[in-house]
Formats: structure tokens, C-alpha cells, sequence
């Protein structure tokens, strides 16, 4: 596992769970938008395996769960291992995933090895590759599929990034059955962003009371929308 830093303690990542996070390098999208952007990439600065486990063997008892995030979890090779060992030192795990290899995710519900997942849907299918540099709406609908499909408790994520309207969210959110919970996160300015994308980032990005006019409409097609 190449985890580029952690969070050691958490009450809100995981709900209901007191958690740790950590935070894997490697993203296989690159949204315009990405707040952890210094972890895209596999290399850089990055945490010794045995410090973490001395961290987790330390805080067995006080933490409950473990969250994995990102970057992208699952283009790590030993994801599986790692979550089994997690899960013989008592953690409940969760996974944040953008969706893009579903046969991983696949893997880990066969071997009953998640306890929670959120899924990042980025956008409508044909806006993908023009918010994430990649065409990945499909690979992660097929993920939301495997998680239902397992028994697996998630949730579907999605940030209100710039340029985003509020009838191109009515498509998104109709673009998919109705979720468990659908978390709308509003958007941030990064505090790193590349220099093309500087004068996007800065276009009109969806508010709280612009949610709220539309909310009836929404709420018919999610209705375990939430936004906050």
C-alpha cells in the first residue's frame, strides 16, 4: 500500500464509526477540481508500512473503523490483504472509491470485506471526460450495481462542482435507480488546481439556496438526497 498521509482520528467519515483515514497515492481520474491533488500521482512523499501498523495495533480499542481513501484506493495491488488484516485486528472498514475498477470492489464484497462504501458519481455520462479527464460514468454506475448487489451499506457522492447547473444535476441524479443516500458536497476553491483549469474553477458553482429551490424536483428523483 503506498499511503501518502492519515488522519488519525475521525467522527465524521465513517457515520457512526470513530475512525482513522487513510489516504493512498495513484488516482486513475483528474478532476478539475480535486482537493487531494498532491496524491494523483503513485509517487511523492509517502508513509512506512511499519509506522502504520504500529499506529493501528496502538489504537485498537479507541478507534472503531478505518477509512481508505485517496487517491484511489483500489488501483493499490494489495488493497485486499490489507482490509483482511484490518479486519483481523477488529476494524470495521470503509472504502471511498471513484468507481473506475469495479472488479476490484467486486472482489472485496465477494470476501465480505467492507463494512461501508461511498461512491463518487463525478458528473452525467457525457460530461465525464471533460470534468475528470476520463470516460468513467459507466464503470462507476456498474460499481454502485456490485455494492447493492452484495449487500454492501453505501453512498453515493457527487460535488456541486463550477459549471455544474441545477438542470444538469436533475439529469445526473435521474440517470441512476434511486440510491440508498446521495450526499451533494458544495464546492470548494482547491488550494492547488492546474493553471488551465484556473478560469473553470472560478465559474458559478451551485448553492445551498440553489438546492433548495429546486429541492421538490429532486427530492422525486433521490429521495435519500441529502446536501449539506
Amino acid at each position: 500500500m503506498i499511503i501518502g498521509g492519515i488522519q488519525k482520528t475521525s467522527t465524521v467519515d465513517f457515520p457512526g464509526v470513530l475512525s482513522c483515514v487513510l489516504f493512498c497515492r495513484g488516482c486513475n481520474l483528474n478532476c478539475f477540481y480535486c482537493h487531494n491533488r498532491e496524491l494523483i500521482y503513485p509517487f511523492g512523499k509517502s508513509l512506512d508500512d511499519q509506522s502504520i501498523w504500529e499506529f493501528l495495533n496502538k489504537r485498537r480499542g479507541l478507534l472503531d473503523g478505518v477509512v481508505i481513501s485517496g487517491g484511489e484506493p483500489t488501483m493499490q495491488k494489495d488493497l485486499k490483504e490489507f482490509i483482511a488484516e484490518l479486519k483481523k485486528l477488529g476494524y470495521r472498514v470503509k472504502l471511498d472509491t471513484n468507481g473506475q475498477l469495479p472488479d476490484r470492489v467486486k472482489a472485496l464484497c465477494t470476501d465480505k470485506l467492507l463494512d461501508y462504501a461511498a461512491l463518487d458519481i463525478k458528473s452525467t455520462l457525457f460530461d465525464y471526460p471533460s470534468v475528470c479527464e476520463g470516460d468513467g460514468f459507466m464503470s462507476a454506475a456498474e460499481t454502485a450495481e456490485i455494492l447493492a448487489e452484495n449487500g454492501v451499506s453505501y453512498e453515493v457522492r457527487t460535488t456541486l462542482y463550477p459549471g455544474l447547473t441545477a438542470d444538469g444535476l436533475l439529469l445526473l441524479l435521474s440517470s441512476l435507480p434511486e440510491m440508498p443516500l446521495w450526499r451533494l458536497n458544495y464546492f470548494r476553491m482547491p488550494n492547488k488546481y492546474e493553471e488551465k483549469d484556473e478560469e473553470r474553477l472560478r465559474e458559478y458553482a451551485l448553492t445551498p439556496q440553489d438546492i433548495e429551490k429546486r429541492l421538490p424536483e429532486l427530492l422525486k428523483i433521490q429521495p435519500n438526497l441529502v446536501y449539506e
